[in-house]
């Protein structure tokens, strides 16, 4: 890797020899996930573009990978005091997994709010799960504190050189499955996957490029590889909140600052888009952070050159939330429409308005009917609509029909 390392924080021991070694203990253990060519993706960008389909993991993301090493390189000793950890859900899984696996007992410190079927998964993997706090890191506090109080041992999510090792195994698998590959995509929470691909890669293949995404709500890289050093930020919600980290872990930041890895951020909108994508197009169900990479694909298609592999780093979505989110994609791809429109009310008047709407093409999901209200007239009635269209220039199209038809629109 090129590149000076800032001072205090050198780049820790991830070496080419680590990273198989890391690839032989996964044999057996973790899925070796399939690349699957995206020809829809690869229209969007120009060139041939593939998708790295983690989302199939071993409890669904590719934590599993450094949680394993992490845990396997351990010592009889260490194994016997047992593990903690903390998460919102991936590496919580992906511990609980391991752990189990190497016969360890394991302890996961997640969030209140941490969504049902996550904390479910993690109990069913054989961990005792603990909900504390309304953040990742009150529950990285809290396993911290149990790790200084009972000696168990802390599996941190990305700050360790073996859980970096464990993540790199994936670029060791996309440099065999496309040889060529010139750009690979990867999203970025606290880095250690991204870091592991880093290193990966400058071994062996220092021509690939590597891009790291990172939610434009939680941003935290490049405000630390502005500053030189990891610096805490306050991420704002986003929906990719498998990538919401407020500070940089020192071993991944080291990895990036020095291979120069280019972090790039994607919208609320363009994580919505790039899932509801992969849904229809690649029929793959991925978590919001899984498809950040292919939502900076979408977004900036001119910037990567190919063949470029995008990372679907994990498939663990709530249905809750991936309802939210495919209404939020449906609409930011122009493909649904709210609008409130104001009629005299009078008997007809809504019967004559999704006629015209039915005669357009556009598809009424839902009416909310308002006929009392501060700003009303006593002759009127307000109809608010959820309307599902066929693109933005259909949605365009209606919005054209009922400004013309004399409709008046108070919000859309």
């Amino acid at each position: 890797m090129s590149g000076d390392v800032p001072a205090g924080h050198p780049v820790p021991d991830v070496t080419i020899e680590s990273i198989q070694d890391a690839a032989r203990m996964l044999d057996g253990i973790a899925t070796v996930t399939p690349v699957e060519p995206s020809n829809a993706l690869s229209a969007v960008v120009g060139t041939r573009a593939y998708l790295k389909c983690e989302n199939l993991q071993r409890s669904g993301s590719f934590k599993i990978r450094g949680a394993y090493v992490r845990m396997a390189r351990l010592t009889d000793e260490e194994k016997s005091r047992g593990v903690v950890a903390a998460s919102a859900g991936n590496h919580a899984q992906g511990v609980a997994l391991g752990a189990r696996l190497l016969g360890i007992r394991s302890v996961v410190y997640m969030p209140t709010d941490a969504a049902l079927p996550k904390v479910a998964a993690t109990k069913d993997y054989g961990a005792e799960v603990r909900l504390v706090g309304t953040s990742v890191d009150d529950a990285l506090a809290a396993a911290r504190d149990e790790a200084d109080r009972t000696g168990a041992v802390l599996i941190h999510p990305f700050d360790h050189a073996d859980i970096v090792a464990g993540q790199a195994t994936v670029a060791l698998e996309i440099l065999e499955q496309v040889p060529d590959v010139r750009t690979v995509v990867v999203p970025t929470g606290g880095g250690g996957l991204t870091a592991g691909v880093v290193a990966a890669m400058a071994a062996l293949a220092p021509h690939v490029r590597v891009v790291g995404v990172q939610a434009a709500r939680a941003a935290g890289y490049q405000v630390s590889l502005a500053a030189g050093t990891p610096t805490r930020t306050v991420p704002l919600s986003t929906m990719a909140d498998g990538i919401a980290v407020s500070t940089p872990g020192d071993v991944p930041f080291g990895i990036i600052h020095a291979g120069g890895c280019d972090i790039r951020t994607v919208t609320e909108e363009d994580l919505s888009r790039a899932l509801l994508f992969v849904a229809e197009r690649a029929k793959l169900v991925v978590e919001p952070s899984g498809a950040a990479a292919v939502a900076a694909l979408m977004a900036h298609p001119e910037e990567y050159e190919g063949p470029v592999v995008a990372v679907l780093s994990g498939g663990n979505v709530d249905p809750l939330v991936l309802l939210r989110v495919v209404r939020h994609g449906l609409a930011s791809a122009g493909r649904y429409l709210q609008v409130r429109v104001r009629l005299v009310d009078r008997p007809g008047a809504l019967a004559a308005l999704l006629q015209d709407l039915a005669h357009h093409g556009g598809n009424v999901m839902h009416v909310d009917h308002v006929r009392t209200g501060v700003d009303l007239a006593i002759d009127e009635v307000e109809v608010t609509m959820q309307v599902e269209t066929k693109g933005p220039e259909h949605r365009a199209s209606l919005l054209d029909f009922l400004r013309g038809a004399g409709y008046r629109l108070t919000e859309h």
